[in-house]
């Protein structure tokens, strides 16, 4: 058993000073909070992956896909509702919520997605000796698209009325349980395919396993807790020290400490020619993000003092818009379940043209043109469209008829 935990035990040995310094009280400087912290925040998420990996043996059908997508990202939304909680008494944390949400969701999807998509047809292509061009996805995948989509729609009210108000905070934790429980309903019953760390813990005696996953649990979520608000605020402080804009520093540097293990298991997956399943784990994740997480923050903003609606300035409207037509134009490429690898290039390099262009009018146009190739894609894919948007309310077959992950020329 110690041999199964000891990848465990050396991340959360990475996290301890983070634990006791925290628990001291002892104040570090900005930069080397964000490194101590920040090392503590990516120590456990990657406990968290393995656990709940790991738990999959114990939690079978497709809700284990779902949780296994929410626990992934249970580091990011600590930090995000940290954001929203103290921005009730400091507005000024409103702008930080903001940037953590929509810098996770744009890298999830421009820099996830396209990876994980690349990654498998070079590993097709390579094994066939052919040219792949495309990964195509299981017709049960319409159903967690068709809720992405409607969660993204719905979405588009944020820059349009500029809050997140505590309506509409309910209707998606609303909708985010109703993806749960139909999750739980579906019928997928293969075996979990566990790698790395997760497959040594999943293969334990299941007393052991059990223990050692419920421990992994509530020691990581505990790491978590302890590490996010020191985290959070470093990050803030840090920009101001270092000269670096504190909105772009919580924007991406936040997102890819949460989300690094998330995205090694994609990759991995993708890695042993499991691509569908690896796009499968973050298109789970897309969900949660703008179902749970956006769902919680006008809670979480009202629990700290704040009124009944979160408001939003010029530039956060501005992010959300580029992040929902991001969102807009991923769900339209991959109406057919078939995702090209011209799409993929595009989404890339989309995401790091923004990086390029910043400020204001750079959204702007960055958002026209996610949006007007959305429209195209929509148009050319538009016979998919009702069955992707009507997928979640309708009855889930029992067999679905199978399709190869992925084609060639």
């Amino acid at each position: 058993m110690i041999r199964a935990l000891r990848p465990v035990l050396l991340c959360l040995l990475a996290a301890v000073p983070a634990v006791a310094l925290r628990l001291a009280g002892v104040e570090l400087s900005a930069p080397l909070g964000i490194v101590v912290f920040g090392l503590a925040v990516v120590a456990a998420s990657f406990v968290l992956a393995w656990a709940a990996e790991a738990a999959e043996v114990d939690i079978s059908g497709g809700l284990a896909i779902a949780l296994l997508a929410v626990i992934a990202v249970l580091p990011e939304y600590a930090v995000d509702l940290y954001f929203a909680h103290t921005a009730g008494s400091q507005p000024e944390y409103v702008a930080y919520a903001a940037a953590n949400m929509t810098g996770s969701n744009r890298l999830l999807l421009g820099l996830g997605w396209s990876s994980v998509v690349l990654i498998s047809l070079y590993v097709a292509s390579k094994r066939s000796g052919k040219t792949v061009k495309a990964l195509v996805l299981e017709s049960g995948y319409r159903r967690e698209l068709g809720f992405l989509a409607v969660a993204s729609v719905v979405a588009f009210i944020i820059p349009i009325t500029g809050e997140i108000h505590l309506v509409l905070g309910i209707a998606l934790l609303a909708f985010f349980a109703y993806y749960l429980w139909r999750a739980a309903a579906s019928e997928h019953d293969e075996e979990p395919d566990l790698i790395g760390p997760a497959k040594r813990i999943g293969g334990l005696a299941k007393v052991q396993r059990r223990t050692a996953v419920i421990s992994m649990f509530l020691v990581s979520a505990g790491v978590i807790l302890l590490s996010a608000e020191p985290f959070a605020d470093s990050l803030v402080e840090g920009g101001h020290a270092l000269g670096i804009d504190q909105f772009l520093l919580v924007q991406w540097l936040a997102p890819l400490a949460s989300e690094a293990p998330e995205f090694i298991v994609a990759i991995l997956f993708a890695w042993r020619g499991k691509g569908a399943a690896a796009l499968g784990l973050l298109i789970s994740a897309k969900v949660n993000q703008w179902t749970l997480l956006i769902g919680s923050l006008p809670i979480a903003y009202g629990l700290g003092g704040g009124p009944v609606a979160l408001q939003l300035d010029g530039r956060q409207v501005e992010e959300f818009l580029l992040t929902a037509t991001q969102t807009l134009l991923g769900i339209a490429v991959l109406l057919t379940l078939r995702f090209p690898r011209w799409a993929a290039w595009t989404l890339l390099g989309l995401f790091m043209v923004q990086f390029a262009i910043p400020g204001e009018t750079g959204r702007y146009i960055l958002s026209g043109i996610y949006l007007a190739l959305a429209i195209v894609a929509v148009i050319r894919n538009r016979q998919y469209v009702l069955a992707t948007i009507t997928s979640p309310f309708r009855r889930t077959a029992k067999t679905e008829e199978r399709s190869d992950e992925l084609v060639g020329v």
